[in-house]
């Protein structure tokens, strides 16, 4: 756990659809229609635009206008690692960015831009949800798919063997699974007249549609401040520059 609030996580893609991607993937690598010169250029190109990029600081004139959402935990180390990403998404576009100078050191800077931030929001969605939500990232996989199913089914209530059965999930690691979204209040049990097995339902279908909601408006409200507001002498991204520079013309 403390790692995971000093760290953003990212948790493996386990669904249906990324399976048969991979397994799309070695088929044809193993059929020879992989362009495999393209790739190496592609893994090249990412190397080379590492190997150019110089130390400079970055400075963030929109700071103070970005707030985390109020659902996120430890929100402390959180709003840092945010802080920080948006730097390193500003510090990556260097050569796209105008260097400004500390009047009274001289030292070399550069701005974060809106249009940097907003792309730091687009990738960092799915973080803050994972960090906002209440159970694992394991046990959240579980019960997506387990929606997936119940919705696909034209169903509401479920046992356990079932799911076993159809989501392929050992025994002990349900168990595991439904203790977290029993204690957290996911799902509950139901006693069905004439049944002798218990079943389970799920309390709020979209519980995790609704928080990502939450998260995605609390980012663009940041930006809607952002865009109300005046920041004195700030740096523009290319495209601001250029399309100023069309109207002008």
């Amino acid at each position: 756990e403390d790692n995971s609030n000093r760290s953003f996580l990212l948790y493996i893609d386990e669904s249906e659809e990324q399976d048969q991607r991979i397994m799309g993937y070695q088929r044809l690598a193993t059929a020879g229609k992989v362009d495999e010169e393209k790739e190496h250029q592609a893994r090249e190109l990412l190397r080379n635009v590492q190997r150019v990029l110089k130390p400079i600081k970055v400075i963030n004139p929109f700071a103070e206008y970005l707030e985390l959402p109020q659902s996120v935990f430890k929100p402390r180390r959180t709003n840092s690692h945010y802080l920080q990403f948006i730097n390193a998404i500003t510090f990556y576009k260097q050569y796209q960015r105008e260097k400004q100078y500390n009047k009274e050191t001289g030292e070399e800077y550069i701005e974060t831009t809106i249009e940097d931030i907003q792309e730091a929001n687009e990738l960092i969605t799915e973080v803050l949800l994972r960090k906002s939500d209440t159970i694992t990232g394991a046990c959240r996989n579980y019960l997506e798919e387990l929606k997936k199913y119940l919705t696909k089914e034209n169903q509401t209530t479920f046992t356990a063997i079932e799911i076993r059965k159809r989501l392929k999930v050992k025994k002990t690691t349900q168990w595991r699974y439904h203790k977290q979204l029993l204690e957290n209040y996911y799902i509950k049990t139901v006693q069905i007249k004439g049944e002798k097995l218990y079943r389970y339902e799920v309390i709020n279908p979209n519980e995790y549609k609704e928080l990502e909601e939450a998260i995605s408006k609390s980012l663009q409200e940041c930006i809607t401040k952002i865009n109300c507001s005046t920041v004195p002498n700030r740096s523009t991204s290319k495209t601001e520059r250029l399309t100023k520079t069309k109207a002008t013309n």
